[in-house]
């Protein structure tokens, strides 16, 4: 499989001497490695070095799930890229909520908006983006040079990868570095851009290498950065450009979704849950993911945290392949979303006719909070994630997952569509919205029994399909922010605002909106300002 062939590149190490480190909490991966002159002598290197960006958003070092860490941290395995961005798109939201011995690492500020600028693990993320940005600069200003077609090929990759991470942090923390090839090698203490000027950097970047990206049927390895990839991303960045710069680009991000749709290679995969297990690789549906392979590539974030972290309990180990750490459930504010207002307060799993209502209810003292330290103290368990294959063979390791993170799925793209249509973008169409929308519904009835009408297609459905659709994949936060519901008091949920009785949440703060620049950086750099109203 093409996965596993990757994969095995992922962990090659890749020399540290070409790393333009501009922070400092930046390591070198190998400090005896041999400097940028004489390790890119072949197509073969340049491939590697790719491989350690692509790699960058999930594995953590050199070394396994721990060990040759990429920067300093005490807690290398809970501190991956993709595993704190989750903490802090996921977390902060009704999806999910942290009990048992998840209670460390202070990532119960998140769900309780209590966060500061001292947050462990906030700045190891910042950290994170910026080694990533870092190598993919560095490996951009080493390889652009280059007269070779594939190499040209590579620095496209690196490009929007660096974009993706650019975008990332972007919208956690809005006031950021902006730091490019251009920059040169060699440590330095960077301006802070405004979000504008980000913003144009990552619209600039993505518009330039699009057509140099393959096309979504014509890659040669996985998971490949493609033209479709480059899209989505646009049309992300132009749907929130609101929130980001002030002013709305709905007609942009309606062209670049239609894009996206049009590309033939993609299509819904038939079964939902098909899009969590260990061979998701094979679906149509998935845009671009973050690749995960129990054996050739191990660390403790991605698919591999939130489908240990949710299981426990009674929950059967083996039906998910995973040992299970018993750590995160669900809110009662989310389950209610599945439910219809008539029934009574108990889910019912088997009459559930929503068939993305992946909730384990057994033994897990109902919906509602009542010991946030006891995994079974109230608040269900999401089964949506799992370490098994479509015949329900586990993955190769218990503890690390072959299951893929999708970042970009055409179901997204769906009904990104139908909320522009209802924000009055160009070339959307009632018709073709409602029809994407129920496309997406008959899926997870199984049927049109769910399908809705025109007049039912309205801003608060959507919001609320979004989160049945696309829970636990890193969208929520941002959703909610585009809506004007994540802070303020329009709408809460249990923990929100650190409400101690469990049950509802209080109004937040607008600076709730985006995360601080973490205390360190601060300290670091004289040219960073503290973040509005931290």
């Amino acid at each position: 499989m093409m996965k596993k062939i990757f994969n095995k590149i992922l962990i090659i190490p890749v020399v540290a001497g070409f790393i333009s480190c501009t922070d400092l909490d930046l390591v070198p991966i190998d400090e005896d490695a041999s400097t940028s002159a004489n390790f890119f002598d072949s197509p073969e290197a340049y491939q590697q070095a790719l491989a350690k960006i692509y790699g960058g958003l999930y594995l953590t070092g050199n070394d396994g799930p721990a060990g040759a860490g990429d920067i300093n941290t005490p807690d290398e395995g809970a501190t991956g890229y993709l595993r704190m961005y989750q903490w802090h798109q996921v977390l902060s939201t009704e999806e999910a909520f942290v009990g048992s011995n998840f209670g460390d690492l202070n990532i119960r500020d998140f769900q309780n908006h209590q966060w500061t600028a001292n947050t462990f693990p906030m700045g190891e993320l910042f950290s994170r983006f910026y080694y990533q940005i870092a190598n993919a600069n560095a490996f951009v200003a080493q390889a652009s040079s280059s007269e070779n077609a594939t190499i040209q090929g590579y620095v496209a990759e690196a490009r929007f990868l660096r974009a993706l991470s650019y975008w990332h942090a972007l919208d956690l923390f809005r006031t950021i570095p902006l730091i490019t090839d251009e920059d040169g090698v060699g440590a330095f203490l960077p301006e802070q851009a405004t979000p504008q000027e980000t913003f144009d950097f990552i619209e600039s970047e993505l518009l330039a290498i699009e057509d140099l990206l393959p096309d979504p049927g014509d890659v040669t390895y996985y998971p490949r950065a493609t033209k479709g990839a480059a899209q989505m991303l646009l049309a992300k960045l132009y749907l929130n450009a609101q929130v980001y710069t002030g002013t709305a680009r709905f007609d942009e991000a309606a062209a670049y979704t239609n894009s996206v749709i049009a590309h033939s290679s993609y299509g819904l995969e038939p079964n939902y849950d098909h899009l969590f297990l260990a061979d998701n690789d094979q679906s149509t549906e998935l845009i671009f993911v973050v690749a995960q392979d129990g054996t050739a590539g191990t660390s403790y974030g991605g698919s591999a945290f939130f489908a240990n972290a949710s299981v426990g309990g009674t929950m059967p180990r083996s039906e998910f392949g995973v040992g299970g750490w018993g750590g995160i459930r669900t809110t009662s504010t989310f389950v209610d979303k599945f439910m219809d207002d008539n029934v009574d307060d108990t889910f019912d799993e088997d009459a559930a006719i929503d068939n993305r209502a992946n909730f384990w209810v057994d033994s897990q003292g109902g919906k509602e909070i009542t010991d946030l330290g006891s995994f079974q103290g109230g608040g269900y368990a999401i089964t949506k994630f799992k370490n098994v294959d479509r015949s329900g063979n586990p993955g190769a390791s218990n503890e690390f997952v072959d299951t893929d993170y999708p970042i970009f799925r055409l179901a997204d793209a769906y009904l990104m569509y139908a909320e522009l249509f209802l924000r009055n973008a160009a070339n959307t169409d009632a018709t073709i919205a409602l029809g994407y929308v129920n496309d997406v519904r008959e899926r997870a009835y199984g049927d049109n029994s769910g399908n809705i009408a025109l007049g039912d297609l309205t801003l608060d459905f959507i919001i609320d399909e979004r989160a049945r659709e696309l829970y636990w994949e890193s969208h929520r936060r941002t959703d909610l922010i585009r809506f004007g519901i994540f802070s303020g008091g329009a709408y809460t949920w249990p923990l929100k605002g650190g409400d101690a009785n469990l049950l509802n949440g209080t109004a937040t703060g607008p600076e709730r909106d985006y995360f601080p620049i973490p205390a360190k950086d601060l300290n670091a750099n004289p040219n960073l300002k503290p973040s509005d109203g931290y």
